[in-house]
């Protein structure tokens, strides 16, 4: 910052208190004036001048990583359960509390309560007794589930319901089973099971909804007009899913990821991965196979996991979006401080994932592989990044690096191909990447976009950003968010010879209860948002699916001058609960800029954040061997107010809109919007003109009627239009 008042003290005369407190709160006003106007020169000065952005078209910085913009996961925010995970019954198998049926009701004067003396297995040992003894033809009596905040019912739509059942002597049914409005006024489907016994049984029928209209205040039935007891366990309500796979996912979820064009799905975790303790880690070995042998296990996020989402998942998770995995293993540290030591003690969990990593990619010919193929998958699955625990900088031992090498020599002697990545620095082994993590403010992540070009290109470990995100917004991103987080990821893809992946967190929320106790949301400022019935993405998801989906495969060289500066303060930090001084006050860039080639066809992609609540004319200037058409497309993210956001109720309210400019060239001056991202695709004048119509962003609920052509899809928010329709959209660029 500016040294804008030095040497300000007093002279050598006595004065009364009085005077001296009247003289001290003046010359308080002189510096703040004098502060005040210093700084608003510096600005003024700095705005009469255009922002110039050079690129040099003839050197090369680097490759962009094809495997730069990907997803990380993690059950968090009810993001499997109640998320992406296609099952709609909270709670199907009873263990969600150990003290009450949670998510459940009983009706018709019935009582239920757990028993842990009739269990289905050693996974489920435990069930719902259902005493029905008071059911008759005029009085129904059964147990009732309200789903994950509602129960999506749907049009013309086929569920599928299985269920474990006995009863006691005398007892064999039928059971009905019911879709029906939360009011009771209204039944939209039903079926039913029978020949119950006193073994237990898994039944199964089929629910078809008629013509209705989408509600998710709705509620799931298991009745009984005959009086009896009754055991249940595993009970289970599926809806069509994503590439009608068994046991699969959420379609419309899915298609949103899958609009973002994700080259990595870094899983399980996160925290999630290392549990609260060593009991509660993923314990991969506990997901596989079928459902009934799983027997969940507490998420440190403070709720149940079935484990219906388990290793295999995710793995067909990759295969269904064209994925690499990115396989996090256990390494020995729980988030309750609880460790493994290095050595004896550490080998049967190095071992364990020596085994989960031949679960992925063996043959019917090992163990493992063929325990993969009888789970239904014979093909093995393509692995190249393995990562070592999470976070283990938190483990104030300082065992990792022990911990680290243990694993490294282990995965590496026996699959050398792999690329190992650490979760802290190490100094035993040398990783292949090295996991760093950033949860900042829109100024943090603008005070620190250049951070990468400072980092070193000799070191042979590379970096994997694999969390990261402003926080800003609740229970998602603001337009603030997504402009602190393009302002981050031009410093990630103009640094992408070395920043070789990196993945936004959280994904997923549910945005049903986010106040309530207990309820659907644990931490706030999350991609994309949720309820039982519909979805959308937020401005952040928009400004990640823009740079995943428009960059070259060449980084060229850089530079600029004029960009505009603004004052800011960094709050306070607080040490052991004790709030530390205030760091001084720095100047941070306000535009943000990264450009990119693709090598095929010539285009550079060039964009540029322009976090200024004004219009910013800039200047860009290309050089080199290159002579740049006057004709290319601008597509542009931008909101009227930093705080502006999408939701359930408006999910298009800040979309991007893509649209054909003209006037460019090796130099042109162009106005970028107030909050607003903007790409552009600059062609050469060698390359063939490949036509490209505008493209719009639009919702299902978008109330613009002019924002047209293009055509629309719900999930993935837009499609490029036809070729020749008309321009109905203005684009804010000069």
């Amino acid at each position: 910052m500016p040294n804008c008042i030095t040497n300000i003290g007093y002279g050598g005369f006595s004065m009364s208190n009085d005077s001296l407190r009247q003289m001290t709160h003046r010359f308080r006003w002189i510096l703040f004036l004098s502060f005040f106007v210093t700084a608003r020169a510096f600005a003024q000065a700095d705005s009469n001048q255009i922002p110039v952005l050079e690129i040099n078209a003839g050197e090369s910085t680097g490759q962009v990583s094809p495997a730069l913009y990907g997803l990380m996961t993690e059950e968090i925010n009810y993001s499997y359960e109640g998320g992406l995970y296609g099952e709609l019954i909270a709670n199907r198998t009873f263990k969600a509390d150990a003290d009450d049926a949670k998510f459940w009701r009983t009706f018709g004067g019935a009582a239920m309560s757990l028993d842990t003396n009739t269990p289905l297995n050693h996974a489920l040992d435990l069930s719902l007794k259902l005493d029905a003894t008071g059911a008759s033809k005029n009085s129904p009596a059964g147990i009732a589930n309200s789903g994950y905040w509602g129960i999506p019912v749907r049009s013309r739509t086929t569920y599928h319901v299985s269920l474990y059942a006995k009863a006691a002597n005398g007892f064999s049914g039928p059971l009905r089973v019911s879709l029906e409005s939360a009011d009771g006024k209204r039944i939209f489907a039903a079926g039913e099971v029978s020949g119950l016994t006193g073994d237990w049984q898994r039944f199964e029928t089929t629910l078809h909804t008629g013509r209705v209209k989408p509600s998710k205040d709705n509620i799931f039935k298991v009745s009984t007009t005959r009086p009896g007891v009754i055991w249940f366990q595993q009970v289970s309500l599926f809806p069509p899913t994503y590439k009608n796979r068994v046991n699969g996912d959420r379609p419309d979820l899915m298609e949103l990821l899958a609009a973002m064009d994700p080259k990595f799905l870094r899983f399980p975790g996160g925290n999630y991965l290392e549990g609260n303790t060593i009991a509660e880690r993923f314990n991969w070995k506990t997901t596989i196979g079928p459902l009934e042998q799983r027997p969940g296990h507490k998420s440190p996020w403070g709720y149940w996991s079935t484990d219906g989402l388990g290793l295999l998942e995710f793995l067909e998770w990759c295969e269904d979006l064209n994925m690499q995995p990115v396989l996090a293993v256990y390494a020995g540290y729980s988030l309750d401080h609880e460790r493994v030591r290095p050595g004896d003690d550490l080998k049967p969990y190095v071992a364990d994932a020596l085994d989960e990593i031949e679960y992925a990619t063996g043959d019917a010919g090992t163990p493992w592989g063929a325990q993969r193929v009888k789970d239904g998958h014979p093909a093995p699955f393509a692995l190249n990044y393995v990562e070592v625990g999470n976070e283990d900088w938190f483990d104030r031992s300082g065992s990792y690096d022990q911990r680290f090498a243990q694993f490294y020599d282990a995965i590496k002697g026996k699959y050398p191909q792999l690329q190992v990545i650490a979760t802290a620095k190490v100094k035993s082994r040398t990783p292949d990447l090295l996991d760093e993590h950033y949860y900042r403010s829109e100024e943090e992540m603008e005070a620190h976009a250049l951070d990468y070009d400072a980092y070193s290109r000799a070191s042979p470990t590379k970096i994997f950003c694999g969390e990261w995100a402003t926080r800003v917004g609740s229970p998602t991103p603001t337009m603030a968010g997504a402009l602190g987080d393009a302002a981050w990821m031009t410093g990630m893809e103009r640094n992408s010879d070395i920043v070789r992946m990196a993945s936004y967190a959280p994904l997923f929320v549910n945005v049903s209860a986010v106040r309530a106790r207990g309820g659907s949301m644990q931490w706030r400022t999350d991609l994309i948002g949720y309820d039982a019935l519909n979805s959308y993405g937020s401005p952040s998801y928009y400004a990640q699916k823009m740079f995943s989906t428009l960059h070259g495969d060449t980084i060229l060289a850089t530079d600029s001058r004029n960009i505009p500066m603004q004052l800011w303060q960094p709050p306070a930090k607080r040490h052991n609960g004790v709030e530390q001084p205030r760091p001084p006050a720095q100047w941070i860039r306000k535009i943000f800029f990264d450009a990119t080639r693709d090598s095929r066809s010539g285009t550079i992609f060039l964009k540029v954040v322009n976090t200024l609540g004004t219009a910013q004319p800039v200047t860009i200037h290309i050089s080199g061997p290159v002579a740049i058409k006057g004709k290319g497309w601008a597509t542009v993210l931008k909101a009227a107010s930093p705080d502006d956001t999408n939701s359930l109720n408006q999910p298009a309210k800040i979309i991007p809109v893509s649209e054909t400019i003209r006037g460019l060239g090796n130099q042109f001056t162009k106005v970028m919007p107030p909050y607003s991202i903007t790409i552009f695709e600059l062609m050469p004048k060698r390359a063939p003109d490949k036509s490209r119509s505008a493209t719009v962003l639009k919702a299902s609920r978008s109330t613009s009627a002019t924002i047209e052509p293009g055509r629309m899809s719900k999930a993935s928010g837009w499609q490029p239009a036809a070729a020749g329709a008309p321009h109905t959209a203005a684009l804010r660029i000069a």
